[in-house]
């Protein structure tokens, strides 16, 4: 039986983002996707004799911000080489990817754990190149289709250091990077259209043990779930294989999620296997302070910056603060809101609560929510301002999600108005009180709890509409001991 206890897991993680450019890395071909296959791919992306690479300016800048975002290097000058294999869906039979220069260099990113601690994981580099195109298979019997559309697409490659020490940590680095990447909108981050993809190096080694085992590489792994269940697949994998006097071999594997294992892909005898060299159509790039400055100008707010003020300005608790501030699009929605109900804690609960909860129920991103935050905002006002009860505003929120109507039409539609006049409430609590004499008299002689039993009945009496506080504080006197 495996003792997991006595091995240690060393996870390196190599993150493909693509760029949101409009065109790729080194032509002018669209970048759209879901175009009709080969419909987006020049002579430069079909690698056709006498055609020559052009660098898309945008690329280095969205690669610069990056880089200050990792707090890393930005190399000047950076260079690109070919890196070469052979491959169908690779019309020039090499990448254009860097090497020796990468324009991002030694940095690192901080990420909070499930218990609250922070941990280190240095960025070695983050270097640009271009993708292949996609071989397809379920359209033609017996043969492979090649769809060039994403050849010469921009990416940048992410490369930690391999100081990750569990499938957890994993995650919460790369849902970090995905997060910074959104936040500096140099690419939307969607894992399910690839334009994020990871490959997770992982290998084991005896706790106390200073070498380094073989590591594996699974590859191209497109959600956060799977990375985790990938490595975790991984590391009791090689630990049982080791346990069993076997040897772990140095390959690449690809992860099946529906049998959640992981199976061989191709040997991968050394690190470094595609005879790198510079690529002799472009020269250097010389990246002058200058232009490093004007980039680090439109700098925007990044998740952690957002983290702290939204503790510092709004009073919001950690905890909230983290989700909220974790996700552009909500980060950015949460502060329509507050701006709109003038409540930031209300908002924040309301949000994180009834608000994801009904996204979730229908699979919708944010973008595709039926509420705008400005009707979200006038509906929570309303409870502020005694309009209607938290409950009554649950009511009103299913409403408006299932007809798009504003709050305040749908209260005055539906006679929802709390109830708010004392005298009314009073006679209200009266009444109930002359018809449960026996609670009354248990209430009396001590039994407190049965205060609750009287809210509920006077709350049922006007339908939901009286003010809770005001039902509350009306019992208290008529109901002294």
């Amino acid at each position: 039986m495996i003792n997991i206890n006595q091995w240690e897991a060393v996870i390196g993680l190599e993150i493909h983002v693509q760029l949101s450019t409009n065109s790729k890395l080194f032509s002018g071909a669209s970048t759209n996707f879901g175009a009709p296959p080969n419909t987006q791919a020049c002579n430069i992306d079909l690698a056709m004799p006498g055609v020559l690479p052009v660098l898309n300016e945008e690329v280095l800048k969205m690669a610069i911000k990056l880089g200050i975002a990792l707090n890393a290097n930005i190399n000047s000058p950076t260079s690109f080489a070919r890196k070469n294999y052979f491959y169908p869906d690779s019309p020039k039979g090499y990448q254009i990817s860097q090497m020796d220069k990468p324009i991002v260099e030694n940095g690192h990113l901080d990420i909070e754990l499930e218990d609250g601690s922070i941990k280190r994981i240095g960025v070695t580099r983050a270097h640009l190149e271009e993708d292949a195109g996609k071989s397809l298979h379920e359209d033609f019997e017996g043969q492979s289709g090649i769809d060039l559309n994403r050849a010469g697409t921009p990416l940048i490659e992410i490369v930690s250091e391999p100081e990750i020490s569990s499938p957890e940590e994993a995650v919460a680095y790369l849902k970090s990077i995905h997060s910074i990447i959104r936040y500096l909108n140099i690419s939307d981050g969607n894992m399910a259209e690839g334009s994020m993809r990871c490959d997770a190096n992982v290998s084991v080694r005896k706790v106390g043990e200073t070498e380094l085992g073989t590591r594996t590489e699974t590859k191209n792994v497109n959600s956060f779930r799977f990375v985790e269940k990938a490595i975790h697949y991984e590391i009791n994998r090689q630990i049982n294989e080791i346990e069993s006097g076997n040897t772990i071999a140095q390959e690449t594997r690809l992860y099946d999620s529906q049998k959640n294992t992981t199976r061989p892909m191709r040997s991968k005898e050394f690190a470094n296997d595609y005879r790198y060299f510079p690529e002799p159509d472009l020269l250097p790039v010389i990246l002058e302070e200058e232009f490093i400055n004007s980039v680090k100008e439109t700098m925007p707010e990044l998740p952690n910056e957002k983290k702290i003020r939204f503790m510092e300005f709004y009073k919001l608790s950690k905890y909230d603060s983290s989700l909220l501030a974790a996700d552009k699009d909500l980060a950015d929605f949460f502060e329509e809101v507050t701006k709109e109900s003038n409540s930031p804690k209300l908002s924040a609960n309301w949000i994180m609560g009834e608000f994801l909860a009904e996204l979730n129920k229908e699979n919708l991103n944010i973008i595709e929510s039926k509420v705008s935050a400005k009707q979200l905002g006038v509906l929570i006002s309303r409870i502020e301002d005694s309009t209607i009860s938290g409950k009554i505003a649950k009511e009103v929120f299913e409403k408006m999600w299932t007809s798009s109507k504003d709050t305040d039409d749908i209260i005055s539609e539906q006679g929802l108005q709390q109830v708010t006049d004392l005298s009314a409430i009073e006679r209200m609590v009266e009444e109930v009180i002359k018809k449960n004499p026996d609670q009354l008299k248990k209430y009396l002689s001590g039994k407190d709890r049965l205060f609750g039993f009287f809210v509920g009945q006077v709350m049922k009496e006007s339908k939901g509409k009286a003010n809770p506080a005001q039902v509350n504080q009306i019992l208290k006197d008529k109901l002294k001991k």
